[in-house]
């Protein structure tokens, strides 16, 4: 593992591995290969005091790092991969690398803003016919908004040939969209919509099946735990 000022840190990562989040956290740790402990939050009860001590939001991951607290996926992320300037992330020390991590920026926001969680909708909808509406408004928003920004992805973001921090952001959402509509969660069409997009889909394809987004999905508890948490929602919307 690589030192930061001559030492090697201690890391601790507080996480829960069925949330899409943390998800974001263990991609970076595991590309960079740091050592670090970890601990698994519940988050299907209320925190712990001690645990709010920590980050008060009680939202998973946080870091510690050599005793300095880190919260929020994004931001936990981008401090690691600055702190350890890799084939995630290059370090902004030339125009070059600044404009390598400016595309890397606009893609993940790209994302985050204009996809993001909007399979919840679709997957929170009773309706098959506006399932499908929202469907084809997902895969409508990937095709024009996030299909041109891979036409150079080999097969990763930008030409890399190892994954960039733009995956180890968007990957979570990416392996959950393909096992949400194989098991049904999700209509298949969401799948066959994104498949049908030429960059997308064999970025998309790469991307499920890199060890570093794969070593703690757990599938079947992932899809159980997401359906019990939309029965809850719905439950709620109701009264």
């Amino acid at each position: 593992m690589a030192a930061v000022n001559g030492t090697s840190p201690k890391v601790t990562l507080y996480t829960n591995h069925g949330c899409p989040f943390a998800h974001r956290a263990h991609i970076t740790i595991k590309e960079l290969g740091l050592e670090h402990e970890e601990v698994v939050i519940d988050l299907t009860k209320p925190r712990d005091p001690w645990y709010l001590d920590i980050n008060p939001r009680g939202l998973v991951p946080t870091i510690d790092f050599n005793g300095h607290i880190i919260t929020e996926s994004a931001i936990v992320s981008q401090f690691l991969a600055d702190a350890y300037p890799s084939h995630l992330l290059p370090p902004a020390d030339s125009v070059d690398n600044a404009l390598k991590r400016a595309r890397i920026n606009f893609f993940t926001d790209t994302w985050n803003t204009k996809v993001g969680m909007s399979w919840m909708k679709i997957a929170m909808e009773d309706s098959k016919e506006e399932q499908e509406k929202l469907t084809k408004e997902l895969v409508s928003t990937v095709e024009k908004e996030i299909d041109p920004l891979l036409s150079d992805a080999a097969p990763f973001f930008g030409g890399s040939s190892r994954l960039t921090f733009a995956e180890a952001l968007v990957a979570p959402m990416i392996i959950r969209l393909y096992a949400f509509a194989k098991d049904g969660l999700l209509p298949q069409s969401v799948a066959d919509g994104l498949d049908g997009l030429g960059n997308f889909s064999k970025w998309a394809a790469e991307v499920v099946k890199q060890e570093s987004v794969t070593y703690i999905w757990d599938e079947e508890r992932t899809i159980q735990q997401t359906r019990t948490k939309l029965a809850q929602l719905k439950a709620k919307a109701t009264h």
